[in-house]
């Protein structure tokens, strides 16, 4: 692949309107209960990042530097990554604005960090080939396949990781979790379909296959790797369905309370949601 079409610092930055673009982390809140998406996305509503969350993005800063090393054809030892995560904690805490509960729990994170890092890199093949693309930002026009119609916005994405294999390149995106067990793959459809619309507007060419590498926060630490097939036309067809209702819902201004069972890790829950009134 080509290098990123934007970097991620500018990714980061891209906190603009709701009509700036379409991403699957937006549309997947949308979809879990767009009263939360007004609350982040519309009303520009911030909260610390929890403690969960955190451990799951320095998981993947630890990662994004390790495969930057292999994309490179350098090698980066396990003490070396286990370096970094710590030098970056404290400056990382502050910039998130994580709260955790008191001293243990922190130390508690920063261990299981560790840990879930040092079991990923033990795990890779020593045969893994070099990454294509890590960390890859990239934005494609969204142009329905099917019938040529122009939204007018961009799609955008970051790519964990893509590389070479005989049968089309691999995307991966890495995952932490509290629990293992294979994950049903329409839950992640709408980010698969993303990346796939992505990727081959950006590479001109088809993925081979998807996966999604779990990391999963065990008292020993599981990695689990779940690999899907390349994206169908289905898949684009029912993608660009949910494009559609949501940005319907956004021109009417439309945004329902949707109780459910993902209301339990809600960041609203507490706050704005007990006052909502309709």
């Amino acid at each position: 692949m080509s290098p990123e079409l934007f970097t991620r610092q500018q990714a980061a930055q891209r906190a603009g309107g709701v009509w700036d673009y379409v991403s699957a982390s937006r549309l997947n809140l949308w979809l879990k209960c767009p009263l939360a998406f007004q609350l982040r996305y519309v009303e520009g509503v911030e909260s610390p990042v929890s403690p969960a969350l955190f451990i799951g993005k320095r998981v993947h800063a630890a990662l994004e530097g390790y495969y930057r090393h292999r994309q490179l054809g350098l090698a980066i030892e396990p003490e070396q990554l286990a370096l970094r995560i710590h030098g970056d904690w404290a400056q990382a805490m502050h910039e998130e604005r994580v709260q955790f509960a008191d001293t243990a729990d922190e130390e508690a994170a920063y261990e299981q960090t560790q840990k879930l890092v040092a079991a990923y890199v033990a795990q890779v093949p020593a045969d893994e080939p070099r990454p294509l693309a890590v960390e890859a930002a990239i934005e494609a026009p969204l142009v329905d396949p099917q019938t040529g119609e122009d939204f007018g916005l961009p799609l955008v994405g970051i790519i964990d990781l893509v590389l070479p294999a005989a049968g089309g390149p691999t995307i991966a995106d890495f995952k932490t979790s509290s629990r293992g067990n294979e994950p049903l793959e329409i839950t992640h459809e709408v980010q698969l379909s993303s990346y796939s619309y992505l990727f081959r507007h950006h590479a001109a060419e088809p993925e081979g296959a998807i996966e999604i590498r779990n990391l999963t926060k065990t008292k020993t630490p599981k990695i689990e790797c779940y690999r899907y097939g390349p994206r169908e036309e289905r898949h684009q067809r029912r993608l660009f369905a949910v494009i559609r209702a949501y940005l319907d819902a956004l021109d009417m201004g439309r945004f329902v309370f949707r109780p459910g069972f993902g209301c339990s890790s809600c960041e609203f829950r507490t706050t704005h949601c007990q006052h909502w009134c309709g």
